[in-house]
């Protein structure tokens, strides 16, 4: 069982998360969950979910999490990418979450390469409607917490993810899992939590950087 020992890149969305279900159901025991938030706003880079709601998504999937802070410059978060990587132990795998974006999974390869580590790619070359009926089947449930403010407007944050997503957006010819970074969710529910999260209270918000985002500030959630 130790050569099957694996942690799980996590951004707490769909994508991860199927990842990480996908490769349980292939024997892979799950040691940790990895998330890496920014060290300036304490929150998941491009899903903006604060640190304690992930640490919540953790405890309710009942895998313990690392959560690692890092920088926005892409030079110093391969750094830092591979040093929190490196000081764990007992491990010979990392899965991800990747579907068809090369430069990912050559990015991928190449750092887990560098580590020593076997990458594990559970979605990759399935097609994104797929992919996204399977997450649904499943009884997975995700909402929308950030999107690309030039496609959607600010009513697409919160939404729940279900099968009129791969219509809707395959007819504007965006990505139904929003590969191209269109949009980012936050997994609320599925086959591997023990309990749901409740969103109580959240609001749209737009931030404008290199990109123009809408995110859902949640405020109150169980």
């Amino acid at each position: 069982m130790g050569t099957l020992a694996a942690i799980s890149s996590w951004s707490g969305g769909k994508d991860s998360c199927l990842a990480c279900y996908k490769a349980i159901k292939r024997g892979y025991r799950i040691q940790n969950l990895v998330n890496f938030i920014s060290n300036v706003s304490k929150r998941c880079c491009f899903h903006g979910i604060e640190a304690n709601l992930i640490k919540l998504q953790a405890q309710l999937i009942g895998i313990p999490l690392l959560q690692y802070e890092v920088t926005a410059d892409m030079q110093e978060y391969e750094k830092e990418f591979k040093a929190a990587v490196s000081g764990i132990k007992g491990i010979d795998t990392m899965v991800f979450g990747d579907i068809y974006l090369d430069e990912h999974k050559e990015w991928v390869e190449r750092v887990c390469a560098d580590l020593r580590i076997k990458p594990l790619e559970p979605l990759w070359d399935n097609s994104a409607a797929s992919i996204l009926e399977e997450f649904i089947n499943l009884g997975f449930k995700a909402i929308v917490v950030s999107c690309q403010a030039d496609k959607f407007s600010k009513d697409f944050v919160g939404r729940l993810v279900d099968k009129n997503f791969i219509a809707e957006l395959s007819a504007r010819n965006i990505c139904p899992c929003g590969e191209n970074g269109e949009f980012h969710t936050l997994v609320i529910d599925g086959p591997i939590f023990k309990r749901g999260i409740n969103i109580i209270e959240s609001e749209p918000v737009l931030k404008e950087g290199f990109w123009k985002y809408w995110f859902l500030d949640i405020k109150k959630y169980s």
